[in-house]
């Protein structure tokens, strides 16, 4: 038996009407005054950008010099006569990138690991990691460069080869090897040691919980920082142009000293800034994703 109040069935409460509903409907106040503050702080950024960029560029073009860099650097002709080579050459920079950043992950992950092997027994193997990781960033990549591209192929041994490419690719791995270990390390040290305790008492031995337990779990946290990592070897693929590897630099390089005008040099900007942007956001991107998974398993 149902009891019914006498007001009702919904006792002293009673039905709204289709206006109340309307009325109450709408957005509370507090997230019209966001809003209207979001709409706000826009507008007066984009205010402020145009004034701050438009006084910029009245300076620069009323500068006493303008004229001779406007023919120097940014010469149209020059521009569209050099760019078709630069993106030809480029392809040279591509190639390097891709070479050296394959070489990079695996050599970088051994060394990460050689440095976290625990015990007296694997000293030496952490000593020669160590070494490793601080000699190399601690010498410049053009210096490695330098000795590396003209220093082997000085001293004549039969068989060795003397292609720069060559060189320049076993430069940059040895650099940013030095440097991605670390990112490496990183993530394995941050993996909890209650990970590795679970995978021991399952019967794992340590390079077994390295490699099934440990391993994937830092990788995937150091996606980010590696992409920042690679953002900076995509960019010092120029420094190769010092041994003679004919890149988009160089490219460049050989236009500017045939036509004596440095508009190719703008060209090649404009490539990287579109190449690197792009992957910056995508880094930012990813960063602020893991930021979000972090948030949500931590409540």
């Amino acid at each position: 038996m149902s009891v019914v109040g006498p007001h009702g069935p919904f006792g002293n409460r009673r039905p709204l009407d289709s206006g109340e509903s309307l009325r109450s409907s709408g957005p509370p106040p507090a997230r019209k005054r966001f809003d209207s503050a979001a709409a706000k702080s826009s507008s007066i950024a984009l205010v402020s950008s145009v004034v701050v960029f438009t006084v910029l560029a009245f300076i620069v073009v009323n500068a006493p010099g303008w004229p001779s860099v406007q023919q120097y650097f940014l010469n149209e002709h020059w521009f569209w006569y050099s760019l078709p080579k630069i993106v030809d050459a480029f392809g040279v920079n591509v190639r390097l990138f891709c070479t050296a950043e394959v070489l990079i992950l695996v050599l970088g992950l051994l060394i990460a690991v050689m440095r976290s092997l625990p015990g007296p027994v694997f000293f030496p193997v952490r000593l020669i990691a160590t070494i490793y990781a601080d000699i190399f960033r601690a010498l410049p990549s053009l210096l490695i460069i330098f000795i590396l591209g003209f220093g082997i192929p000085g001293l004549g041994i039969a068989g060795v080869p003397t292609d720069p490419f060559l060189y320049a690719v076993v430069a940059l791995t040895l650099v940013y090897s030095a440097y991605v270990s670390e990112v490496y390390r990183a993530g394995i040290e941050s993996i909890h040691p209650s990970q590795e305790a679970a995978a021991r008492s399952l019967g794992l031995n340590r390079f077994q919980s390295l490699r099934y337990v440990i391993v994937p779990q830092a990788v995937r946290r150091v996606i980010p920082p590696l992409l920042n990592d690679f953002i900076g070897l995509q960019k010092d693929t120029v420094l190769v142009s010092s041994i003679g590897v004919v890149e988009a630099f160089r490219e460049s390089q050989i236009i500017e000293g045939a036509k004596f005008n440095s508009t190719p040099y703008m060209a090649l900007a404009l490539i990287f800034i579109v190449i690197t942007i792009p992957l910056a956001r995508f880094t930012d991107w990813l960063v602020a994703r893991d930021r979000r998974r972090f948030a949500a398993s931590a409540r």
